[in-house]
């Protein structure tokens, strides 16, 4: 048995070992796995690098990230699912709290003001979108959109789902693996020019069998969904949820989806007080009604407030804790995780700062700047943007067709000008062509856009 004792693995020590090991009666780790078929066992050496200590692994770390280049470097146009924003200090200030950032699920016993904070996230998020319940945080949009369907099927007893086809591919990937093999999905068209959902497709695909429709308000191309109220009500003929995706920073200037109709409403948190890191800070929110049929299919976490037995005094906790996965286990609706809890409470820090007022002048700022940049590239000879008719909000498509360059080859030069361009859309969304997914949000000044513009206008040859 090896003496090498590893400082960051428990019960390395070789006594320790071997009183563990008789505990349950078994001489050694080999005839404790020793179910398992010779053939399969590793008889190399694995090559495994030799351990770094702490002042090593940190140069080595900053080495690999030095290798990128931010966006406080470059003027960032990209989005597509991960925004840039203005991130006020005070969110970082809170959520790097021992309390919060070390957290797991908390419970009365060890819990620091965790549940509060949730709580009071939770009131704030539902206000946004004008529901009434709000969970805690999913890994990111797309699980909040798959356990949303999920939810939607359990409560209609129904197997079918339909999705807008302006779904990002990779959400759809998600949301589809998420779902098979009890669910069956099945997309609706739309108009390629304004974007908009083709509700005579959608009519002949909406039945007894289906169980939900699902959209996103703005989607992932940018461009608002202006027929709410017409797909709910083909969907109440037959008795489909809807289910709405949303970006909840346009909520300051756009109509919550509650007020055209939507069942369930989810969406992506980041918008909301999260920096851009390359997989993390990502979480996904699910918001209803206080329908018990709605709420006791929820699988995640949901804390409440009530009083205490000291007068005026108030205790957080868990409401209809039965209900998940925690305490169904195996027979859970689905397993959910807490580590993205601590973006639920970032999301709070932020729309306390922001309020009504705030929300409102976020979504102004955004609208203008946006619409200030597509005036702009619509000067440039051979670039049409926004390529989709219909009202967008932050994201627009940029047509670079009549250029006679790739996406991928003006991307290319505009790195050479410092700038990120957008999303490349043309093996996405082919029917478009050369054509590219441009973000803008109040991080953007007029100087930022101007110099887009006068990149372009130089690459194009114009």
């Amino acid at each position: 048995m090896s003496k090498k004792v590893h400082p960051y693995i428990p019960n390395m020590v070789s006594e320790v070992k071997q009183e563990m090991l008789e505990e349950i009666g078994v001489q050694s780790v080999e005839e404790l796995y020793s179910c398992i078929p010779e053939n399969l066992h590793f008889k190399g050496t694995m090559d495994i690098p030799k351990a770094l200590n702490e002042l090593e692994l940190r140069r080595h770390i900053d080495g690999l990230l030095n290798k990128n280049i931010s966006s406080n470097e470059y003027i960032n146009f990209l989005g597509a699912g991960c925004w840039q924003h203005f991130i006020p200090a005070v969110c970082d200030e809170v959520n790097q709290r021992a309390e919060f950032l070390t957290a797991y699920a908390g419970e009365p016993y060890e819990d620091h003001g965790r549940f509060q904070a949730l709580f009071e996230y939770q009131s704030l998020m539902a206000e946004l979108v004008d529901m009434e319940v709000v969970n805690v945080p999913t890994f990111d949009w797309a699980q909040a959109a798959s356990t949303a369907i999920r939810m939607a099927s359990r409560i209609t007893k129904r197997t079918k789902i339909l999705l807008a086809n302006t779904l990002s591919p990779e959400r759809r990937k998600v949301i589809t693996n998420y779902g098979t093999p009890q669910l069956s999905f099945e997309g609706v068209k739309f108009n390629i020019n304004t974007g908009l959902m083709d509700l005579a497709d959608l009519e002949a695909k909406l039945s007894n069998e289906v169980a939900a429709i699902y959209f996103e308000n703005p989607s992932y191309l940018g461009f608002i969904e202006s027929q709410g109220q017409e797909i709910s009500q083909l969907a109440k003929k037959y008795g489909v949820l809807m289910i709405v995706g949303v970006d909840p920073s346009s909520l300051g200037v756009l109509a919550p989806p509650s007020q055209y109709g939507a069942d369930i409403v989810c969406g992506d948190l980041q918008p909301l007080g999260m920096h851009m890191n390359y997989s993390g800070g990502q979480a996904g929110f699910i918001a209803t009604y206080n329908d018990p049929k709605f709420v006791n299919e929820y699988p995640s976490r949901l804390f409440g407030i009530i009083p205490t037995v000291k007068k005026g005094e108030y205790g957080f906790g868990d409401i209809a804790y039965d209900r998940t996965s925690f305490a169904d286990r195996e027979n859970g609706k689905e397993s959910v995780g807490t580590q993205t809890a601590l973006w639920g409470i970032t999301a709070g820090v932020y729309l306390s700062l922001m309020g009504p007022n705030g929300m409102y002048e976020l979504g102004q700022v955004i609208m203008q700047n946006s619409q200030y940049a597509v005036m702009q590239l619509n000067t440039i000879k051979n670039i049409r943007g926004s390529r989709i008719t219909s009202p967008f909000f932050k994201e627009f498509i940029i047509d670079f067709n009549d250029t006679g360059l790739t996406v991928e080859e003006i991307n290319s030069r505009l790195l050479e000008q410092k700038i990120f361009g957008g999303k490349d859309l043309s093996l996405e969304f082919p029917e478009y062509g050369q054509a590219a997914l441009y973000c803008v949000t109040e991080v953007h000044t007029k100087e930022d856009i101007d110099k887009l513009v006068n990149a372009l206008s130089t690459i194009t040859g114009n």
